[in-house]
């Protein structure tokens, strides 16, 4: 009973770390994760508040998950899909207010802070192993479901198909070809190289031993 008290205090806590990551990458402006840079297109085009935006998407990629496949839908999911859209608008309006016009530097403290934080977020969140995300369970299903290949594969299309509409919504709802790097630049590529080994550094040295005590 003591563990899956953990594992909920956990998922909660990696939810709300995740939210508060993707705010930072905001204020970074050096681009942020594949999923992120669909939603930064989506919020950039449809004129509602990020957090209520973010459940309506994940609403719909939850139903996809229900109909294929409901194994991986669970208790952190739905934290995911309710709170980390507005954890993040909290977070960056904040953020904002404090950093009104962050220089080059601040702005890479950011981002390497923002690295840092989703990992360790996301540490917290899968060793909890409580559900997964909406997106994450898209490429799960795919791979073990319908037999389409390995999951790093069909993650790669997933996280290239999420920028590529991404940055096509962001261009239709206005944003110019020079502000793209924001939401699908050296960020994006960076966390597709180090978030894997920062996130087992993170369930090695905090996550597990957090969950065996």
């Amino acid at each position: 009973m003591k563990k899956i008290y953990k594992r909920i205090i956990m998922s909660v806590l990696g939810v709300i770390i995740g939210g508060i990551s993707v705010a930072i990458f905001k204020t970074a402006a050096y681009g942020v994760d594949p999923f992120q840079t669909f939603m930064a297109g989506l919020d950039k085009l449809i004129p509602i508040k990020f957090g209520t935006l973010y459940v309506i998407a994940n609403a719909v990629l939850l139903s996809f998950a229900l109909i294929f496949d409901r194994h991986y839908i669970n208790l952190a999911t739905f934290i995911n899909l309710f709170f980390l859209g507005y954890v993040t608008q909290f977070t960056f309006d904040f953020l904002s207010k404090v950093l009104p016009n962050p220089s080059a530097a601040v702005r890479i403290a950011c981002l390497i802070i923002g690295i840092v934080v989703i990992c360790f977020g996301s540490a917290l969140y899968m060793t909890a192993d409580l559900g997964v995300s909406t997106y994450d369970a898209v490429a799960l299903i795919i791979s073990n479901t319908w037999k389409k290949g390995q999951f790093k594969y069909i993650r790669i299309a997933t996280d290239l198909v999420c920028v590529i509409v991404g940055v096509g919504l962001f261009l239709l709802g206005g944003g110019g070809f020079r502000a793209i790097p924001t939401i699908a630049g050296i960020g994006t590529i960076i966390t597709a190289f180090f978030m894997g080994p920062l996130i087992e550094f993170f369930n090695k040295k905090v996550a597990r031993p957090l969950l065996k005590d």
